[in-house]
C-alpha cells in the first residue's frame, strides 16, 4: 500500500473516510439518529416503547487479527462482532462509534476499511455516528447501538430447568481456519477458502434475533468458544446443563479432522459468531419454522438442569455416554484475552 505524500491530519481524515460515508448512510435512514457526527455527542431517539440495546468491542492487532490482514475484512469483522452481540439480545441495529488509533494514515488502507465497514454498516442499516482517531498501535473499537421493545430483549439470566439449548449454524470453522494459518493442521488451498470466511467475515445473526424475542428464555453469541460462553448462561441464570457433543453442528471440512479436534474446536474454538440460545419445549415448532424461514440450521444440543451446588453444573455427554472430569476440564479452556 502507498501512502500520500502529504500526511493527513485527523480531521482530514475523518471527513474524507468516515464522515461522508456516515452522512449518505444517516440520509437513507430512519428517524432513530436525531444528530449524528459534526457535534460533541450523537443523538438517538428510539421509537416509543423501546429500549436502546450497547455494546463495544475492541479488536486489536497481532491479538484479534493478524498483522497486514486485509483491511477490508477488518473493516467488516469490526462491526459485525458488535452486531452479533445486538443480535443475541435480539435488538435492532440503530448506529455505531468508531474509535479506531492507527500507525500511520494510509490512503490506501483506510480507503479499503471504510469500504467494508460502510458495505456492512448499509447492509444492516447501522450508521456511522462518531467516534475519535488517534496515532498508535492499531486498534479499533466500536460501540453499536441497537433497540429493542420494552421487556423483550434477550437476557443471560432467563433459563430455566427443563428448557432446551440450541445453536445456529455451525460451530469450529474459524478454530480451524486459524490453525491452517497457523500450520498446526494441513490443508489445501481449496479446503482452506471454503471455511476462511467464519473467520474474517462472520454474519451477524441479526433476523435470528429478532425473531427469537418471544421464543428463547435466554441467549448469547458465541464469540470466545461455545462451551465457555455457554457457562455465561448458566452463572446467569443460576442453572446447570448437559451438552451433547456429538449434536454439535459442524461442516463438513472439520468433520474430516480426528474426533479430537472436532471435539475441541467445536466446543471451545470461538470467533464463531453464532446464536447459542435456550427456549421452553413447547417451541420445538416454532424454532423449526424461523429455522425454514431464514435457511438457517439451528440444531438442538443439550437441555437446561436444575442446579443445586454452588456454582454452575455443566456436564457433557458424547454418544449417550458421560465425559469424565478430565475430559471435561480440557474442553472448557475457552478463550482468555489476557492469557499469554
Amino acid at each position: 500500500m502507498h501512502s500520500e505524500s502529504k500526511p493527513l491530519g485527523e480531521f482530514d481524515l475523518i471527513q474524507r473516510f468516515f464522515k461522508t460515508g456516515a452522512d449518505q448512510m444517516r440520509s437513507n435512514s430512519d428517524q432513530t439518529i436525531a444528530l449524528g457526527i459534526g457535534d460533541d455527542c450523537a443523538l438517538l431517539k428510539p421509537a416509543p416503547g423501546e429500549e436502546i440495546v450497547i455494546t463495544s468491542d475492541m479488536l486489536v492487532e497481532g491479538r484479534h487479527f493478524f498483522m497486514g490482514a486485509n483491511p477490508a475484512l477488518l473493516g467488516r469483522k469490526a462491526l459485525a462482532v458488535n452486531l452479533s452481540d445486538l443480535a443475541a439480545m435480539g435488538a435492532k441495529p440503530l448506529g455505531f462509534t468508531l474509535a479506531i488509533a492507527l500507525p500511520k494514515a494510509d490512503t490506501a488502507w483506510l480507503e479499503a476499511f471504510s469500504k467494508g465497514l460502510f458495505d456492512i454498516a448499509n447492509q444492516y442499516s447501522c450508521p456511522l455516528i462518531g467516534g475519535d482517531t488517534t496515532a498508535g498501535p492499531l486498534t479499533i473499537s466500536i460501540t453499536a447501538f441497537g433497540s429493542a421493545p420494552s421487556g423483550k430483549a434477550i437476557r443471560r439470566s432467563g433459563a430455566k430447568a427443563g428448557d432446551e439449548i440450541w445453536l445456529s449454524g455451525s460451530v469450529g470453522d474459524a478454530r480451524l481456519t486459524l490453525a491452517a494459518l497457523r500450520q498446526e493442521i494441513n490443508l489445501s488451498d481449496n479446503e482452506l477458502k471454503q471455511i476462511e470466511h467464519r473467520m474474517h467475515d462472520p454474519v451477524p445473526r441479526i433476523e435470528l434475533g429478532i425473531k427469537l424475542r418471544s421464543i428463547a428464555s435466554a441467549a448469547l453469541d458465541i464469540s470466545d468458544g461455545l462451551l465457555g460462553d455457554l457457562k455465561h448462561i448458566l452463572n446467569q441464570s443460576q442453572v446447570g446443563a448437559e451438552v451433547f457433543l456429538d449434536q454439535l453442528p459442524k461442516s463438513a471440512s472439520l468433520q474430516k479432522q480426528s474426533e479430537t479436534i472436532q471435539k475441541q474446536f467445536a466446543a471451545c474454538g470461538g470467533d464463531d459468531y453464532e446464536i447459542c440460545f435456550t427456549a421452553p419445549t413447547e417451541h420445538r415448532d416454532a424454532i423449526d419454522v424461523i429455522s425454514k424461514e431464514l435457511h438457517l440450521p439451528i440444531t438442538r444440543i443439550g437441555r437446561i438442569t436444575a442446579n443445586t451446588g454452588p456454582t454452575e453444573t455443566l456436564q457433557l455427554l458424547n454418544n449417550g455416554n458421560l465425559l469424565s472430569n478430565t475430559e471435561t476440564a480440557k474442553l472448557l479452556k475457552s478463550f482468555d484475552h489476557f492469557a499469554k
